[in-house]
């Protein structure tokens, strides 16, 4: 299930290894170069524009620039560069917005085909579904096991499709930079890649009730050994729970029992295997 390298796309590894290129680091990476460059042109505009200022102050005595030829009031400047300076400002600053532009585009196609071309290059990616209800979290393993708590193995390419069962909901992990519309009728995707083991929290970013506040999930990333053995012991198990939707804004959205009838468009979290 779980492989110890993979091929090669792009310039990136994806798959097994810490080497992957997730898409948190795809966008800590344009903000740090946007950063940087933003307090770069600030520095030099302030430090030129103070430098001016101090050069060509007024002095009572002394004439800061005797040799320039000023205009009479009326009269158009003729000395100077003739706008060369101008131009040349505009040019670097058209060069580098461009080259800004056109990196951030293609990092960001990357961002949204990297599980596509994984898939193709035979890296092996781990597919599940995301069903949003009011107030809580359905996860569908390929294996047909549900949960109400993401789990998925560390250094391996993780493929959401998120979707919602009533209204519109936000799926987002912020410590994994993954934020996806749960959109009813309609699937989105969104992918990621946890470096480290550890349990996080997923909430919903898009008020959907009462009991939104409420409205999150435990992701627990494990080793991928961890997974592995986990994921075995929950082939094709659902099992229904009512904790936490109570307690969510006061709405049951629970698997029915079997003399009760389920509620047009309710969804459930659900455990596999005896674990959440």
């Amino acid at each position: 299930m779980v492989d110890s390298g993979g091929p090669v796309v792009g310039d990136t590894v994806l798959a097994g290894t810490s080497g992957i290129r997730a898409p948190a680091e795809v966008f800590n990476s344009i903000f740090v170069v946007f950063l940087g460059l933003g307090t770069l042109v600030g520095v030099v505009v302030i430090s030129y524009t103070l430098y001016n200022a101090y050069k060509y102050r007024y002095r009572e005595d002394e004439d800061p620039a005797p040799e320039l030829e000023r205009p009479e009031l009326g009269e158009l400047p003729e000395s100077g560069g003739k706008g060369k300076k101008l131009f040349l400002s505009f040019g670097i600053s058209a060069l580098i917005v461009l080259s800004l532009v056109i990196w951030t585009y293609a990092s960001l196609l990357y961002v949204e085909g990297a599980p596509t071309e994984a898939q193709q290059n035979g890296v092996d990616v781990l597919d599940i579904e995301v069903d949003g209800f009011r107030f809580g979290w359905q996860f569908t393993y390929p294996n047909g096991a549900q949960t109400s708590e993401l789990r998925v193995p560390a250094n391996r390419m993780v493929n959401l499709s998120v979707t919602s069962q009533d209204v519109f909901h936000n799926f987002g992990i912020p410590e994994l930079r993954v934020k996806s519309d749960a959109i009813p009728g309609q699937t989105t995707n969104t992918w990621f890649v946890a470096e480290e083991t550890g349990t996080y929290t997923a909430n919903c970013y898009e008020i959907c009730g009462e009991g939104h506040s409420g409205m999150d999930a435990k992701v627990h990333v494990m080793e991928p050994e961890a997974f592995q053995e986990w994921y075995a012991n929950t082939e094709g198990e659902t099992n229904g729970t009512h904790e936490g939707n109570e307690s969510a804004g006061g709405e049951d959205h629970a698997l029915s029992g079997p003399d009760e009838p389920a509620a047009p468009g309710a969804l459930a979290p659900a455990r596999a295997g005896g674990a959440p």
